[in-house]
């Protein structure tokens, strides 16, 4: 998959998403490379594109140790249930040192599963985890 073929599956994920829910789930989508643990953002959608960058290391500590492993494949998520505001609530492997990372910076994880329409939400964001799965991003160079 091309960095372009991302950010199209990630714009429909994120209407979908939030057309089931009734209102924004992730109001911040961004593809992040982590190569010799440094972030570089090769994508943005929300609300603080500089800041984002200029803040990843803190926001992301909740998610710091899972986003560091070498456990996950292409597909694999993680959710931290207890990020709030601009710290950092889920990733997804989008390949080889890439992810994709979900934010909404005016509510945590946990008061988002706490609607009964998380439920439905969830299935267009699967479905985007299992399209990383069987065609994961390409490294841009």
């Amino acid at each position: 998959m091309t960095l372009d073929d991302a950010n199209k599956l990630i714009r429909g994920c994120a209407q979908r998403m939030n057309e089931l829910y009734r209102k924004v789930v992730f109001d911040e989508w961004a593809i992040v490379s982590l190569e010799q643990q440094r972030a570089k953002i090769l994508a943005y959608l929300g609300p603080r594109k500089d800041d984002f960058q200029k803040n990843f290391a803190a926001d992301a500590q909740d998610l710091r140790a899972e986003l560091l492993s070498d456990k996950h494949n292409p597909g694999d998520f993680e959710f931290s249930r207890h990020g709030f505001g601009t710290k950092l609530e889920a990733f997804v492997v989008a390949g080889d040192g890439l992810y994709l990372i979900c934010n909404n910076t005016a509510e945590s994880m946990n008061g988002i599963a706490k609607d009964p329409l998380w439920f439905a939400a969830q299935l267009p964001f699967v479905e985007m985890s299992d399209r990383f799965r069987t065609d994961p991003l390409l490294h841009p160079l």
